[in-house]
Order: structure tokens, then C-alpha cells, then sequence
């Protein structure tokens, strides 16, 4: 079960030999103190950990309007300012949204993902993942997404299949990160409203992934787990859970305790913990589509309907993760250690 702490519970008085009017300045001092330390904050240079690992992500980006802009400047701005250098990127699916003529040729991989997210502001690998909208959108999209690479040596875009593994750093890592597709027949399947089936996992395909994400928990794996796939197991966006990803996934990321889940899909940004799980789920999904309401009233340590990115520093002790809005503002952020406990920092 995750252990979790709030940086900002306030801390107990003693009023002992206190005047009451002492003791009401005093609380009051207090109350005023722990609003201004709970404010969202913005990163300085000096709270990186020397040493951590730093990746990026942003979710359901791929609109080509204002908003996808606003947030890739300020995430240029971001790194900009605290100095960083991210290791690389985290695509959390819905990559390109509607029409895009040309394939692997389309002028958009260049608008959209190569001059939007420049490699002097982000030199590492975008190790992407597909949403419903990649394989939705356009004919052959999630293989396109898949040959880009190929067929564009040098590019950042990096998706050798459509579930795969990295470790960082290469040497000693400190994390596993399991890139999966959620994109099951449950999940983005079934047929449109004239008809036609929409193109999702196929059934050997989902059988394939499952064989594989039970041989990569079993081995050897850094101190930390993290899983990234594009649809919500558990949210209090839009969409709500996804039940077919929580009966296929659930049970076996608490049984090989993942320490956290990686998600777009939801329209917004979110931290979940759920009483019992050992997982952390996080939802990144403020990329550029048009933002949504939450639907659900469940307590959670973070939850809005805000334009922004994530970004996640690693150690071998502890995850730290950010979630950034489209001000270049620390909206919420929290650690979480080897053992499973969860510390709230903001």
C-alpha cells in the first residue's frame, strides 16, 4: 500500500503561558506562512539533484493549433531557465490529431513534432507511445508512426514497436520504463457510426504484449518501475477508469509493484492514489487538445483541467514528479520512494 505524506500538513501549536490574542497572531502567522509555501511555485537551477535523470512528457498534443504552441514554448522556456537538459521526452499517445496527408512524408512531422519540440532545447530520444487517435485518424497512422524513424535516421522520434522497454541510465539504471499500448479491441476497438471497425490491438497482438509485460516484470529491473501507455487505468477526467485496462494491467502491476503509471487520454493533469494500490497513476494529458472538465468528485492529491507537461527526475532513491502548466508554473508535485511512500511537495 502506498504510504503517503503532505509536505503541507500544518503542524500541531502549543498554547501554553499564549495570551489569546498571542495565540490568534500566532496561528494566524502560521496559516498565512503555509499558504505562501503551498502557492505553485517555479523552478530554479538549484532544485535539480545533481546526478538525477530528467525526462518530459506531455499527452493528447498533436492538435497543430494555439494551444500545442503555447505549451512547447513554455516547456523550451522551462529548461531554458532551470538550466536542464532533459535525458529525452515521453509521447503519451494521441500524437497527431485528424488528417495527415503524406504519411511518413507529411510536412507535418516537421510542424508538429521536429521544429515544435527542437532538438536544442530537447536533444534526447521522444520515446512515443499511440493513442486512439493515431490509429483512428488516418489510414496505416499508428504504422506510419512506427516506420518514421526508419525511414529518418538521425530523427529524436523514437518508437521501434509499439510496446517496448528503456532503462536509465543504460549503466546501473535506476529506472525501467515499460512503453505499452493500451490501445486494446476493449479499449479503442469496435465500429464506427457507419459501420466500420476501428483499427485497434489485434487479439494475438494484446496476447503478445501481456506475454511480454509478465517476462519484463519477472527479470531484473532498476530500483524503480514506471509504466507508460496512453489511456487512464484510473481517472477523474472525461473518460473516468478504463475497467478493460484496469482487469488486464491492474493485477499485475500490483503484483510486481510499478511504481507509478504514465498516461495522457484525459484532457488535464492529475496525480491519483488509490487506497491498497501500490501504483501511482499520473495523468499528463494538457499537451494542446482542447482541455475538459473533471467528471468525478474522488479525493486525490491533484487534479485540473489545465494546459501543461510533466516532467519526472530520477534517482535511485526517488521519483520526483512535476506537473508544469502552460505558464511554466509548478502546479503540483510529489516524491515517491523505493518502498512505495508518497511525499506531497506542492
Amino acid at each position: 500500500m502506498n504510504r503517503t505524506e503532505n509536505n503541507g500538513a500544518a503542524s500541531g501549536m502549543r498554547r501554553g503561558g499564549m495570551t489569546r490574542r498571542g495565540a490568534l497572531k500566532t496561528l494566524f502567522c502560521s496559516s498565512v506562512a503555509l499558504a505562501l509555501n503551498l502557492r505553485p511555485q517555479r523552478l530554479s537551477a538549484a532544485g535539480l539533484a545533481e546526478g538525477d535523470s530528467h525526462l518530459l512528457m506531455i499527452g493528447d498534443f498533436g492538435s497543430q493549433g494555439k494551444e500545442q504552441s503555447s505549451v512547447a514554448r513554455a516547456m523550451q522556456k522551462y529548461v531554458g531557465d532551470v538550466g536542464l537538459k532533459p535525458d529525452g521526452m515521453l509521447l503519451l499517445g494521441d500524437n497527431f490529431y485528424s488528417k495527415m496527408e503524406g504519411g511518413v512524408k507529411s510536412p507535418r512531422w516537421n510542424t508538429g513534432f521536429e521544429e515544435m519540440y527542437p532538438a536544442s532545447s530537447f536533444p534526447g530520444p521522444c520515446w512515443a507511445v499511440l493513442g486512439n487517435h493515431d490509429y483512428h485518424d488516418n489510414k496505416d497512422g499508428e504504422k506510419n508512426q512506427l516506420a518514421y524513424a526508419k525511414e529518418n535516421p538521425g530523427t529524436r522520434w523514437t518508437m521501434p514497436h509499439k510496446w517496448y522497454r528503456v532503462d536509465l541510465p543504460r549503466e546501473n539504471p535506476a529506472v525501467t520504463l515499460l512503453r505499452l499500448d493500451s490501445d486494446l479491441g476493449t479499449v479503442s476497438g469496435g465500429k464506427t457510426l457507419v459501420g466500420n471497425l476501428r483499427p485497434s490491438l489485434t487479439d494475438e497482438e494484446e496476447k503478445e504484449q501481456i506475454d511480454w509485460l509478465k517476462t519484463q516484470l519477472a527479470g531484473p529491473r532498476g530500483p524503480f518501475t514506471v509504466a507508460v501507455g496512453h489511456h487512464t487505468l484510473y481517472s477523474n477526467g472525461s473518460h473516468g477508469d478504463t475497467k478493460s485496462l484496469v482487469k488486464a494491467w491492474g493485477d499485475i502491476f500490483q503484483e510486481h509493484g510499478v511504481h507509478m503509471y504514465l498516461c495522457g487520454h484525459d484532457h488535464d493533469l492529475q496525480h491519483l492514489e488509490l487506497d491498497g494500490l501500490k501504483t501511482s497513476f499520473v495523468v499528463s494529458g494538457g499537451g494542446g487538445a482542447r482541455v475538459r472538465e473533471l467528471k468525478s468528485d474522488r479525493k486525490t492529491p491533484y487534479g485540473k483541467n489545465v494546459y501543461g507537461f510533466s516532467h519526472l527526475s530520477i534517482s535511485r532513491e526517488r521519483l520526483l514528479l512535476r506537473h508544469i502548466d502552460a505558464n511554466g508554473t509548478q502546479v503540483h508535485a510529489f516524491t515517491k520512494l523505493v518502498d512505495g511512500t508518497v511525499k506531497i511537495e506542492s
